[in-house]
């Protein structure tokens, strides 16, 4: 009995290196990507090819971030299960998947969608996995902000699959999702500082304390909001856009201030929540919006 449950449970370790709830919202974006890039129905063919090499690039810059932070990770509560911490998966080990699953991701973008997708995704790799894990986090408490640009990527990289093309449109969607993660990865952080603290982590809450980070996070969801306008103002979306990225930003807001005048644990894990499902529901919005004009 414990033979046959060890593959399901070595499986699921790996499984759990590529981040998988992470990169399913990474890749839904791109997916939005895919379907606002053209007035009709992108390929079929295409859409699943980029969606397959998206998601194991992701996955494998994932998987390189659990093996740079193993040691981190076993300081951490959150993360101190991971089978990089607890040394049930090896470095070469981790190096192997990594390397296997983005090598067929970068083939399957090169060969079944475009180049342009392929090398796009890949400096997204470097971006999130050599720049953002391995100088910038260890480094400095804006290493959410400077390095959000890796994480903010999809929806270029799932425009790029179906146009090969990379416009102004895309980039603002690339800008929202810039905006919003630093208020979105702050949330945790605050909620989360003592375990930050023990790893070493120069996080905002951690150098700089609550009451700053709380103010930074309510400036920019703020800075959220105005970005969030700008695809109906350039005439990219319509109004069941612009009410949704309303009544969606005016919820964040609520949470922002109460995060910054009412500081608790409790808050700041709903508004943590909550701001997955606003980015969620904002870009669904989007695709809504762009196959029903109002």
């Amino acid at each position: 009995m414990t033979t046959l449950s060890l593959p399901s449970n070595r499986f699921a370790q790996y499984w759990a290196l590529t981040k998988p709830r992470v990169t399913q919202l990474a890749v839904f974006c791109a997916v939005i990507g895919m379907f606002l890039a053209t007035p009709d129905l992108p390929d079929w063919h295409i859409v699943i090819a980029a969606t397959a090499g998206i998601w194991l690039l992701a996955g494998a810059a994932f998987a390189v971030n659990c093996l740079v932070e193993r040691e981190i990770d076993s300081r951490m509560a959150r993360t101190a299960r991971r089978a990089t911490a607890q040394g049930e998966i090896t470095a070469s080990q981790t190096l192997v998947f990594s390397g296997a699953i983005g090598g067929l991701g970068m083939w399957i973008l090169y060969t079944m969608v475009n180049p342009l997708t392929m090398w796009l995704t890949f400096v997204t790799f470097v971006g999130y996995a050599v720049i953002y894990t391995i100088i910038l986090k260890p480094a400095t408490p804006q290493n959410i902000v400077i390095g959000g640009l890796s994480g903010a990527m999809p929806p270029a990289l799932g425009w790029a699959a179906v146009a090969n093309d990379v416009p102004m449109q895309a980039w603002l969607l690339v800008l929202i999702i810039f905006v919003w993660t630093p208020p979105h990865f702050w949330a945790l952080a605050m909620y989360r500082r003592d375990d930050y603290a023990r790893s070493g982590l120069p996080m905002l809450p951690v150098t700089h304390g609550l009451e700053f980070t709380r103010f930074h996070i309510w400036l920019y969801t703020i800075a959220l909001f105005a970005t969030t306008m700008l695809p109906y103002a350039v005439h990219m979306s319509g109004l069941i856009y612009l009410v949704s990225a309303v009544i969606l930003g005016a919820i964040f807001l609520a949470y922002a201030w109460r995060i910054y005048r009412h500081y608790n644990d409790v808050l700041a894990r709903k508004t943590f929540a909550y701001s997955i499902i606003y980015l969620s529901l904002l870009f669904a919005a989007l695709l809504v919006d762009h196959y029903i004009k109002l």
